[in-house]
């Protein structure tokens, strides 16, 4: 059994997709009992990530989503019909030995089941509490439903991100659904921290949408004090850089079909480094003799630069401009990254679970490591109802026949 920093703490786990499932994945690679309960009647269909792509072969079905394995490593999975009294009174037999329920259903869904924080607390005094929605339990908007792009829309996030002359684009995937994910993780464990030095539970009322607006950083307040808008005509969203400024800063071609190479010159002395690399006249110009009119010709230099990058495998540039400690990196894929990039291999990013019908899979891990209570990632995500008898009989003490019977009635 993993002993990593959070074993010890059992969380009953209501979240899906990944805005909640990829916050108890945290908890459950570091040691925490996630024990996932889902609704047998409608076949994993809460989390529709289940039977979703990518697939590791031609099988298909609730047990074989990709995206769901990678987001519930190591979590227990049960089935549980909450229509019915029983299932109910099951649900608060977990709750009665869990430290934190954790949802990320839009806002009321566990109230209406019967299950809203004061009824928690009714059971579990101490209880944590930890919800996850697009706006949150209060305000005008609470009652609207949110995936990550919209979330990323109505943040101002989708705005700032468009390229010249393009409309807002947003960040190709649900960028809030990650991020989402790692607020509520913190979220879990200031309570749980809380909760273990006072003995007092309470209610996380997390607004993704909130979230995400706190990303938007100094800019939001650059417009209210000083009345810059976030996204200026003269100046689109690119890889430029003007907050501080800096050029040549940007994203260039290299030799072969859709390969680049990323050079950010920080301060005058990386420009002249990177002009004795080039050694072409262009170089010398009065054009780009400073940073302003390095900036005043930006264009100009971009190209100069491109065609000069095009000449070079990206790797052997990346490797010549790092030797003289020039900002640089190779614009890689992801199979350069994942199976041919040393330093990612050394720190062990993508680790082997067993599913136990996926077989050996590869999963995300995670970007950090302890040196004393490390995580661990094992068991793949659970297949629909897997872990059901054993938690069961294990934490509830039922018997085996008592499981049967429950799963005869409908119940489980």
């Amino acid at each position: 059994m993993n002993q990593g920093a959070l074993s010890g703490f059992r969380i009953c786990d209501f979240t899906g997709q990944l805005a909640g499932a990829g916050a108890t994945k945290w908890l459950a690679s570091f040691g925490a009992e996630v024990i996932r309960i889902e609704d047998p009647v409608r076949q994993g269909r809460w989390d529709i990530l289940r039977g979703m792509e990518p697939f590791v072969d031609e099988r298909r079905g609730v047990d074989m989503g990709g995206g769901f394995n990678n987001h519930n490593t190591d979590k227990y999975g049960i089935t549980l019909n909450l229509r019915t009294e029983r299932g109910k009174e099951i649900l608060t037999e977990l709750v009665r030995v869990s430290d934190a329920v954790t949802e990320n259903f839009a806002a009321g869904v566990l109230e209406k089941w019967g299950f809203g924080y004061e009824q928690l607390k009714a059971i579990k005094p101490d209880i944590v509490y930890v919800s996850n929605c697009g706006f949150g339990h209060q305000g005008p908007y609470s009652s609207f439903k949110t995936w990550g792009p919209i979330v990323q829309a109505v943040s101002g996030l989708t705005f700032t991100s468009a390229l010249p002359d393009q409309p807002p684009a947003g960040w190709g995937y649900s960028y809030m659904d990650h991020t989402g994910g790692y607020y509520m993780a913190m979220a879990i464990m200031l309570a749980l921290i809380h909760r273990q030095r006072t003995g007092e539970g309470q209610w996380v009322d997390l607004a993704c949408t909130e979230a995400a607006l706190t990303l938007n950083g100094p800019a939001l307040l650059d417009w209210s004090v000083n009345g810059r808008p976030t996204r200026q005509p003269v100046q689109p969203s690119s890889n430029r850089s003007r907050w501080p400024p800096m050029a040549p800063h940007g994203i260039y071609p290299c030799a072969g079909d859709d390969e680049w190479v990323a050079i950010a010159c920080r301060s005058e002395d990386d420009w002249q480094t990177l002009a004795a690399i080039i050694a072409e006249p262009w170089c010398g110009d009065d054009r780009f003799a400073t940073l302003a009119d390095r900036i005043a010709h930006e264009d100009a230099l971009d190209a100069e630069i491109g065609d000069w990058t095009a000449r070079w495998q990206k790797f052997e540039l990346q490797e010549q401009l790092e030797e003289a400690r020039v900002p640089c990196a190779a614009v890689q894929r992801p199979q350069e990254r994942i199976d041919q990039d040393s330093a990612t291999q050394n720190f062990g990013l993508w680790p082997t679970v067993t599913h136990a019908k996926m077989g050996e899979v590869r999963v995300d891990g995670q970007p950090v490591h302890f040196s004393k209570t490390d995580w661990q990632m094992e068991r793949g995500g659970p297949c629909l109802g897997e872990h059901t008898e054993d938690v069961l009989t294990r934490l509830l003490g039922m018997t085996p026949e008592d499981v049967a019977r429950l799963h005869e009635e409908g119940v489980l």
